[in-house]
Formats: structure tokens, C-alpha cells, sequence
């Protein structure tokens, strides 16, 4: 049997646009879906209260109980392929991640952020958690206001992938790869070149203007060696994955912050971005907390996020 998929859920509905893309994945790679809620006990939920009722406690299970049964059949009724649920007690981060090991998921497909009663996940806690602390690939769904259309396939057909020439940052390729291969989908490889500055200019008016043009026409070549290395290291990386009959796009550019830069190519018909949570060399900002986490934040598309193993 293929490996399973996750889906926490949270009661909310902005915490069911998760499920689109999961069920395009789950058709295609024919993996099993299993659908979590994770249930907080009232105790700890209005501990400032002093509020602990058995009554209410179980009153509550038996809402969560209901609605994941309810969202079961409505996926159930589109899938094949077997779908599950489970309402656990603990720690959120750690309940999903418990889960992940028990179901012996190959993914996680979570909204960044969501809303409701039994709202609980949002970027910075659960789903940054578990991006630092999880080996499986993790892909993170912004929602919007609207109810999800869980009729309409919502397969991304091309994805961009940002690398910064080092092994590191290319452990991406193989979830990247494992996820579009699935979908039939295109890659653009994505370098940020960190621009560079000239050093201060005199302040002699006789001189500056020379000096000026010289820096300046120095600064332009490199700028163009920069991008023929990475131009070179692109087209390698991409040549090989051709090799396997996929259709690459390479594309460089020069910005001093990565996370912008990967945000501004993210345009159609790019529709999800996979990327390392951190790297080493030029875009060696890719860590949790900094280019991962704004591109997480800030983009409106599926991101496919990794923990590379050192």
C-alpha cells in the first residue's frame, strides 16, 4: 500500500482547504487518506477559568466525532482510495506528529493557519513546529474566505523550485519530484543571485565621476559572471531531471532578499513553490525564520516545504 497522507483538521473551515490539493494527491499517488482532529480537554482549554466539566468535555468529543464522520463520507464519496479519521487528545504538534509515525504518512497537508471554535493552527506555532521537527514533507495550504470546493481538482501543474547551488538546498528535488511526477506537473529551478554593492565613493567631485562609471561597469560584470555560474549550475541540475522526461524552466534574478524574489516569481503559471527550510551557500537564508517562513507567510500558493537531512 502507498504511503498515507495526513490531514489535521481543525473543525474550521478555513482548516478544510487542506483538502483539495490532499485529495488531488490522494488520487493520483492512489495513498490512503487519513483525516486527524486533535481534541484539547476542556481543562486545559479555560484553565484560567477553572472550568472542568465531564458533561461538556464529551459533549464536545461527540461534535468533533461527528463532523470528522461528516467530512469523511463527503471525501469518501470522491476518492477510491481508503480515507480514515481519528480524534486523538495531547499536544497538537505532538499528536500530529505521533500520528504521522503510527499512519506512517509520506505527508502532511495542513492549512497555515486557521479559524472557529476549534481553531487552533496557525504559522508560528503548529505548522512552524512541525516544520522544524518533522522528516516527512509538509504541504502548507493558505486558505481564503470561501468554503473549499472539494468537487474541483486542485492538482498545482508547476511548481518553483528555488536552489542555491548546494546539495543541501537540492534535497528538495526528490519530494518535489515524488509530488509532480503525480501531478503531471512543470518545474521552473529558481537561483537568487544576492546583488552586489560598490564600496563608498569618494566624495572628491573631481574624481567621482570616473571612479563612479568604473565601479559601476565592475559591479555590471559581476553581476553577469554570477549569473553564468548560476545560469551553468541551473541548466546541470535541470538537464539531468530532462533526462527523465521532465519538462524544465530555469530562471535566475538578482534580489538582496530571497524570500521577496521567490514570492515575485511565484506568478502563473507557477501554481505551488517546494522548498528547503534552510541551505547553505547563496541563498543559505532558507532556514525556518527567515526565507522559508516569509515565503510560507506571505504566498497565497501550496508550498511544499522539507527538513533536509545533514
Amino acid at each position: 500500500m502507498n504511503p498515507t497522507i495526513l490531514v489535521p483538521l481543525d473543525g474550521s473551515t478555513f482548516g478544510e482547504h487542506a483538502l483539495p490539493v490532499a485529495m488531488s494527491m490522494a488520487r493520483r499517488m492512489k495513498a490512503p487518506l487519513n483525516l486527524m482532529h486533535v481534541h484539547s480537554l476542556l481543562d486545559a482549554t479555560y484553565a484560567e477559568l477553572q472550568v472542568f466539566d465531564n458533561t461538556l468535555d464529551q459533549e464536545l468529543r461527540n461534535k468533533e466525532r461527528d463532523y470528522l464522520h461528516a467530512i469523511q463520507k463527503q471525501v469518501q464519496d470522491r476518492l477510491s482510495v481508503p480515507v480514515t479519521i481519528r480524534n486523538v487528545d495531547g499536544d497538537v504538534a505532538i499528536a500530529i506528529r505521533e500520528q504521522t509515525e503510527s499512519a506512517r504518512a509520506a505527508w502532511i497537508v495542513l492549512t497555515t493557519h486557521a479559524r472557529g471554535p476549534m481553531g487552533r493552527f496557525w504559522l508560528g506555532s503548529v505548522t512552524d513546529e512541525l516544520i522544524r521537527s518533522t522528516n516527512v514533507s509538509i504541504i502548507a495550504v493558505h486558505p481564503t474566505d470561501k468554503a473549499p470546493d472539494l468537487v474541483k481538482d486542485a492538482a498545482p501543474k508547476h511548481l518553483l523550485i528555488p536552489l542555491d547551488g548546494t546539495p543541501l538546498a537540492e534535497q528538495i528535488l526528490e519530494p518535489a519530484l515524488a509530488f509532480g511526477k503525480a501531478m503531471e506537473a512543470d518545474y521552473t529551478l529558481l537561483r537568487v543571485i544576492t546583488p552586489v554593492y560598490p564600496v563608498t565613493l569618494p566624495a572628491e567631485p573631481a574624481i567621482f565621476g570616473g571612479v563612479a562609471t568604473e565601479m559601476m561597469d565592475r559591479v555590471e560584470r559581476m553581476h553577469a559572471e554570477l549569473k553564468k555560474e548560476a545560469g551553468a549550475y541551473l541548466e546541470k541540475v535541470a538537464a539531468r531531471l530532462r533526462g527523465e522526461g521532465l519538462k524544465v524552466h530555469t530562471r535566475i534574478t538578482i534580489e538582496e532578499q530571497p524570500g521577496v524574489a521567490i514570492l515575485e516569481n511565484a506568478k502563473p503559471p507557477i501554481d505551488m513553490i517546494a522548498i528547503e527550510t534552510h541551505g547553505r551557500g547563496g541563498l543559505s537564508r532558507l532556514l525556518l525564520g527567515s526565507v522559508a517562513d516569509k515565503v510560507i507567510r506571505g504566498s497565497t500558493l501550496p508550498v511544499l516545504v522539507h527538513r533536509p537531512t545533514h
